[in-house]
C-alpha cells in the first residue's frame, strides 16, 4: 500500500457475533494497522488480555474520562460503556501510522461527525444468515440462552445502520471477507477500481431482516 504522510483510519463495525474483531486482528497483523484499544466497563471474557484487547475500567473511571472530554467516541452497549480515547489515535495518525477501530455504529457515527482531517474508510460486517449468527453466538462464551436472544434482537436493530457505511461485507468465509476488505482499502488509497455491488448487499440485508 502507498500512504500519504498522515495515517488513515479504518472502522469495522458489525452486529455482535459477525466476526469483526477477528478481521481487525488480521488487518493489524497483515496490513500493519494499529488496533485502537477501547476502554470498557464490562468484565473480560475468558480469552481476553487486559490492556491488549481492552482497557478494563470501572464506571467511575469511565465517567471521569467522559467528564474530561478524553473520548473520540463512546457508547453504551448491552449495559456496558465502550470508548476510544483521542490522544493515542491522533498521535499515531500524525506519525503516519494507520489505525483500525473495532467499534459499533454509535462510535462510528461519532468519529464521522468529528470530521477529523484524516482519511476515514468505514466497513459494516454482516453474517451470511441469521442461522449462522445464532450458531456463532451460541458457541462463543454465551451459553446463557437469554444473552443470545438479547444479541439476536439487537441484531435486527443494528443491521439497519449498514446504509451509513462506505462498504458492507459479508463474513461467510473469513479469508474471503478479509481479502475483500483489504482490496477495498487498497482501491480507496490508490484511487483504483472498486469491486463492490451495493444492490447485492441491499438484497442480502432484506433477507436478513425479513
Amino acid at each position: 500500500m502507498s500512504f500519504n504522510k498522515d495515517g488513515i483510519m479504518v472502522i469495522l463495525s458489525s452486529p455482535s457475533g459477525a466476526g469483526k474483531t477477528t478481521l481487525v486482528k488480521l488487518l493489524a497483523k497483515n496490513k500493519n494497522f494499529n488496533i485502537s484499544i477501547s476502554h470498557t466497563t464490562r468484565k473480560p471474557r475468558i480469552d481476553e488480555i487486559p490492556d491488549q484487547d481492552y482497557y478494563f475500567v470501572n464506571e467511575k473511571k469511565f465517567q471521569s474520562l467522559i467528564k474530561n472530554d478524553e473520548f473520540l467516541e463512546y457508547a453504551k452497549v448491552f449495559n456496558n460503556f465502550y470508548g476510544t480515547t483521542r490522544s493515542p489515535v491522533i498521535d499515531k495518525l500524525e506519525k503516519g501510522e494507520n489505525v483500525v477501530f473495532d467499534i459499533d455504529w454509535q462510535g462510528a457515527d461519532q468519529i464521522k461527525n468529528k470530521k477529523l482531517n484524516y482519511k476515514l474508510i468505514t466497513f459494516f460486517v454482516l453474517p451470511p444468515s441469521k442461522k449462522v449468527l445464532f450458531s456463532r453466538l451460541s458457541n462463543r462464551d454465551m451459553k446463557d440462552k437469554l444473552i443470545v436472544e438479547e444479541r439476536m434482537k439487537e441484531f435486527s436493530r443494528d443491521v439497519l445502520h449498514w446504509i451509513n457505511y462506505d462498504y458492507v461485507v459479508i463474513n461467510d468465509n473469513l479469508d474471503d471477507c478479509y481479502l475483500k476488505i483489504g482490496n477495498l482499502i487498497d482501491a480507496e488509497i490508490n484511487n483504483g477500481s472498486k469491486d463492490y455491488d451495493k444492490d447485492f448487499i441491499r438484497k442480502h440485508v432484506d433477507i436478513l431482516t425479513s
